[in-house]
């Protein structure tokens, strides 16, 4: 099975937060292919940033958090897909038909279309916004 997971799952799994323990045993879970694009690698690396500027994280905590990111890419429990531009027409879309009722922003948008487009079959999120717009474009949710 081809899963997305978003940066609200990684970083969960990667750092300690409310959502830690549930991220751990979903990435426990048989044969599953989660798929990262590099405007994934971008979101963890600024989300991990700022945990160290918000004082959630010690620079030490990250800086192992972002190693354990790399080497499950290397490793590929993490498979690193490239991010078609076919995701930029899938996200005017979803925007269009619905931003206005969701109220959901550009980063929910972009991971949604990127796992719609990359054939998802399940969104790995810790993000209500994001869930909402993935059930309603038609992928089960994590």
């Amino acid at each position: 099975m081809k899963a997305y997971a978003d940066t609200s799952f990684l970083i969960s799994l990667y750092t300690p937060d409310a959502n830690s323990a549930r991220a751990a045993a979903q990435m426990s879970r048989g044969s599953t292919v989660f798929l990262v694009t590099p405007f994934g690698e971008v979101e963890i690396t600024n989300a991990l940033e700022l945990r160290v500027f918000r004082k959630e994280i010690r620079r030490v905590e990250a800086e192992a958090a972002y190693h354990a990111f790399q080497g499950d890419i290397r490793s590929e429990v993490l498979s690193l897909r490239p991010l078609p531009s076919a995701v930029y027409e899938k996200a005017r879309q979803l925007a269009r038909k619905h931003t206005a009722a969701l109220g959901v922003r550009t980063l929910d948008i972009l991971h949604v279309a990127a796992a719609l487009v990359l054939r998802a079959e399940v969104f790995y999120t810790c993000d209500a916004s994001r869930r909402k717009l993935a059930r309603v474009a038609g992928l089960t949710t994590y």
